[in-house]
């Protein structure tokens, strides 16, 4: 896997770069596996309840397993596909039954490659199984959040997080973000990160290309007017004026805490995630 820069010869191919992948195959989806995909545009009844999306090219959905209920029945990796839904490469998988099946590719998952999700199944990347049986300090994915529910974790290009500890009746997790989480030991997880590392690392280029994916232009609130955002307004440019950054509806931004305080999930952090600085 590669980062490719184009060559300049234009102004908006300038620093424009793509993640080229050995592992991604050229192949047409699964017609099986595809759902139409009815595009929002970031409105509600005509109205724009969430800004700055809208257009973009037509998409239509991948089915993607995230339960991989198929227990000890082996399945043999067809292809890998890039997904314009998500940031991960998405598998292929033809199971010996016959079934086909769209899973989150992990990284140095290949075409050929054989995948079991079992609850003891061989500690290999793409293998699926308990947390209980895999050994303290591997990369696992797609993380279970409850037993039976399906990955609802780690499932973005690049992302891992790691078995610290496992107990009688519970294991820890270490996400990227420095958070330490509880989990069953019941629950599922694949071995190994997420595919499509290199994710974050592309640069767009272009506004055009910004377009192509659902992204409208953002306009910075001080160069608007004061009606408009409560940075707006004044003589030439300034800074906010005011002790914290506010959104255009004046409600705190950039450090405000989000998070209830009376949260279900609490009692599963033990430690929480680093500050930035």
């Amino acid at each position: 896997m590669a980062i490719k820069i184009y060559k300049r010869n234009t102004a908006g191919r300038r620093n424009m770069s793509i993640v080229k992948s050995e592992m991604v195959t050229d192949k047409k989806p699964e017609k099986s596996l595809l759902a139409s995909q009815k595009s929002r545009a970031g409105r509600s009844l005509g109205k724009i309840s969430v800004r700055h999306q809208g257009g973009g090219h037509k998409q239509r959905y991948r089915v993607v397993d995230f339960m991989m209920d198929k227990f000890g029945i082996p399945g043999k990796i067809a292809a890998i596909e890039r997904d314009p839904n998500r940031s991960a490469f998405i598998a292929l998988v033809n199971y010996r039954d016959g079934e086909k099946r769209y899973i989150l590719a992990s990284e140095g998952m290949k075409a050929g490659m054989e995948i079991i999700c079992a609850e003891n199944a061989p500690v290999k990347s793409g293998n699926r199984l308990k947390v209980k049986n895999i050994p303290v300090g591997n990369i696992i994915s797609n993380i279970e959040l409850f037993p039976g529910n399906g990955a609802q974790i780690i499932r973005s290009a690049g992302s891992g997080a790691t078995l610290t500890a496992v107990g009688d009746e519970d294991a820890q997790l270490k996400m990227s973000s420095g958070e330490i989480r509880i989990v069953s030991k019941e629950c599922y997880a694949t071995i190994g990160q997420v595919s499509n590392f290199e994710h974050n690392a592309i640069t767009i280029g272009k506004a055009g290309r910004s377009r192509w994916m659902g992204i409208r232009p953002g306009v910075r609130g001080s160069a608007m007017n004061p009606v408009d955002h409560p940075h707006g307004g004044g003589e030439g440019r300034q800074g906010i004026g005011l002790k914290h950054p506010k959104t255009p509806w004046g409600k705190p931004a950039l450090g405000k805490k989000t998070r209830k305080k009376q949260r279900y999930s609490n009692k599963f952090i033990v430690k929480r995630r680093e500050k930035r600085k």
